[in-house]
């Protein structure tokens, strides 16, 4: 089965937590604190795979979730870091977020990998607040949170070169011609359903990848029939190969399909539509007058395109239309990713406020801000000593000038993360 998207939610692992502990041997009274940092959760990273060729492994499991930290232990102990969480992709793998729309990564080449969702940081243990003031700390951090999204992958075929036409021109048989692909091939419409790739030979260690991509109709810019489909993966190719039903055994004429094709492709990109197209009549030997191949090519020639015509079944005609699609790929530079520079990067936080009063309702008020979160996360609201490690880290942070400047009153409450106070001047 060819897929082409699919959605489903990613979660770095959890810092493992730090521990509170201190040193316990024989004939040493009172020893230290000794407890070890928990270790840092895994990573959810996104890695291109040229041996893959769908998205199908991620249809049906929604979640994927990195291993989380261990724990620290006492004797300095680290908790050991727990395992990136490698997810395979194949090349020309677009990822989004799902919920903003935002574009995260285009990744196309082998081995290119995308962090697309970062494990949490390990708290720090007791031996970590150990100082000359505070000779025995009795509360340690927890580990953070790893971090979660649900992204949306589209794979966009990597294709030299696209062929593209109408329904039933002859697509699919020209491919299996000169290539290894087998598409199913029959004689009607929508036959192929999705693109299938094929890698054509041309001997001297040279290739080429062409896509049989599903058949185009009118008003395919606005999603009709598989519009969408077939116009995203058009977007990847180098050269356009448009195929034309020279025969008129379905009575259309080729000239007015070629006009129709293009304009869909100027009306979804105006870029596509100026894409190097060359032109291929096939369906040749079923014509018994060759005015109609003349006509035709004549009238393409004045619009400035070469012309080919062939017979997919008899093979006619296939080799000059291969060698010439060679020559072409050889002067045609090869494009750089058109997204790279609209890509997302994780947000700088060095400009937002560290710590933000809000008002919720009447005289409650509520702590927010970036530093208070992130030590919310880490503080063990069971342990007194970590609870007042929390508002003495805020306090240094100016915590108490901030609620003095936004006009509380004697007795307001002022809540911080699960806890709730009451201010006094």
């Amino acid at each position: 089965m060819f897929l082409d998207e699919v959605v489903f939610t990613v979660k770095g692992g959890d810092g493992g937590d730090g521990v509170v502990s201190f040193r316990r041997e024989k004939y040493i009274d009172k020893g230290g604190p000794d407890g070890g940092d928990g270790g840092d959760g895994g990573s959810v990273i996104l890695q291109v795979d040229e041996g893959l060729s769908t998205l199908t492994d991620y249809r049906y499991q929604k979640l994927r979730v990195a291993e989380k930290g261990r724990n620290g232990a006492g004797s300095n102990m680290h908790g050991r870091n727990g395992n990136d969480l490698i997810l395979r992709v194949p090349p020309g793998t677009i990822v989004y977020d799902a919920d903003s729309g935002d574009l995260l990564a285009d990744l196309v080449e082998e081995g290119q990998e995308f962090v697309v969702a970062q494990g949490g940081k390990g708290g720090r243990g007791n031996a970590r607040f150990k100082k000359s003031t505070r000779q025995v700390p009795r509360y340690a951090e927890k580990g953070l949170p790893g971090e979660s999204r649900t992204i949306r992958l589209e794979l966009k075929l990597l294709a030299d070169v696209g062929l593209i036409g109408f329904p039933n021109v002859g697509k699919s048989t020209l491919i299996s011609v000169v290539s290894e692909a087998r598409p199913k091939i029959a004689s009607y419409h929508f036959t192929t359903l999705t693109p299938v790739l094929g890698v054509v030979n041309i001997g001297d260690y040279k290739s080429f990848v062409m896509a049989d991509i599903p058949g185009l109709i009118e008003g395919a810019h606005q999603g009709v029939g598989l519009g969408f489909e077939f116009l995203k993966h058009v977007e990847r190719t180098r050269l356009l190969v448009h195929v034309l039903d020279v025969s008129g055994i379905e009575g259309r004429d080729p000239l007015e399909d070629f006009r129709l094709i293009n304009n869909e492709l100027e009306q979804y990109n105006k870029e596509l539509a100026e894409r190097p197209q060359i032109v291929a009549l096939n369906k040749i030997d079923l014509l018994a007058d060759q005015e109609q191949i003349v006509r035709v090519t004549e009238e393409l020639n004045n619009m400035g395109y070469e012309v080919f015509p062939i017979s997919a079944v008899s093979k006619k005609g296939i080799k000059e239309l291969i060698y010439r699609i060679a020559d072409l790929l050889d002067e045609l530079p090869i494009p750089e990713s058109p997204v790279e520079e609209k890509l997302v990067f994780r947000p700088d936080f060095k400009g937002e406020k560290e710590i933000e009063v809000k008002r919720l309702d009447g005289d409650l008020y509520e702590v927010t801000g970036r530093l208070v979160e992130e030590n919310i996360q880490k503080t063990d609201f069971t342990n007194e000593a970590a609870v007042k490690r929390l508002l003495r880290v805020l306090q240094h942070h100016g915590l108490y000038d901030i609620l003095r400047k936004s006009n509380l009153k004697e007795g307001d409450t002022v809540q911080i993360g699960p806890m709730a106070f009451e201010y006094l001047e």
